[in-house]
């Protein structure tokens, strides 16, 4: 599929603002095999003074602007055209638990990509006792290797939670959206995350963009108005890196567009900085992404 996508993040502050610097991940991903983008372009308005961009740990394309002259408004804005490749099915040859340690213990490597870096707690994703409950729960029926307990988990999780964009916010703790059990893919992939995590299956938060117009006669999908997030485990040397949406339920296809791959949420927010005000702010966020035609 070939999609147009447009990112708009608009900062309006009540009295005039300087000495601001914004950290930027909304630029998707070249990913060989993947996702091809044809065309970007990041702009702000007013003009930042100075910018300057680079690419992460984690492989993510990053910007930071800096403004030195008084404002009292901000946009950013970002537009895209991306090419996403369909994919085979995976077939599940996926190992067991025991025998996935000893694989990642084989990587010898500690690039970006490595399992590594997504075993432990996070800044977002503490260990947490009753996820870990959960997720143990869970999967204890569950045959086959990691990839099948990836799964299960997914629907579990999916069916206990309620997508509700009015219950959390994005400072949320984790555990308060599971003992809720409402929340938006922010805590959805979180929560799936801790749950992986807790099992020593690495597993990483995916953020990006959904497509937002269904084919014919399917649902829209939840998500598809702001950026989306959801996860990518780890499932052995053979299968890698296999991504999932627990908020829709879904294995990730051609309906996801990647931007930033991190810990948590902390790692990719679409933008985070500071700057030098008395007054308070608001801040939006709006997104479309439109397919061009198939392929």
């Amino acid at each position: 599929m070939l999609y147009d996508i447009r990112l708009k993040l608009d900062h309006t502050y009540a009295g005039r603002a300087g000495g601001a610097r914004h950290l930027t991940r909304v630029m998707p991903a070249a990913l060989p095999g993947r996702q091809i983008v044809q065309t970007s372009l990041l702009t702000c308005d007013p003009v930042a003074d100075t910018r300057n961009a680079f690419v992460d740990f984690f492989g993510n394309r990053a910007t930071v602007f800096y403004h030195d002259a008084p404002h009292d408004k901000m946009r950013i804005t970002m537009q895209a055209r991306v090419r996403c490749l369909t994919r085979e099915p995976q077939l599940d040859i996926s190992p067991d638990r025991n025998r996935l340690a000893q694989e990642i213990a084989e990587v010898r490597h500690l690039d970006g990509q490595a399992p590594h870096h997504f075993l432990g707690p996070s800044p977002r994703v503490p260990a947490r006792s009753e996820i870990a409950a959960f997720a143990a729960d869970i999967t204890a029926p569950v045959t086959g290797g990691v990839l099948a307990q990836m799964q299960a988990l997914g629907h579990a999780l999916h069916a206990e939670m309620t997508f509700d964009a009015t219950a959390t916010t994005v400072d949320t703790p984790m555990i308060d959206a599971f003992v809720n059990r409402h929340g938006v893919c922010q805590d959805y992939s979180h929560i799936f995350i801790a749950a992986l995590r807790s099992l020593a299956i690495p597993a990483c938060y995916v953020s990006g963009f959904l497509r937002t117009l269904p084919p014919p006669g399917q649902p829209r999908l939840e998500g598809a108005d702001a950026m989306h997030a959801w996860v990518s485990a780890w499932c052995g040397s053979e299968l890698g890196w296999v991504e999932y949406d627990p908020t829709n339920d879904i294995a990730v296809q051609t309906d996801h567009i990647v931007v930033a791959y991190g810990r948590d949420y902390s790692d990719v927010s679409p933008i985070k900085g500071v700057l030098r005000t008395a007054a308070k702010g608001t801040s939006a966020q709006s997104v479309d992404v439109a397919p061009v035609g198939a392929v």
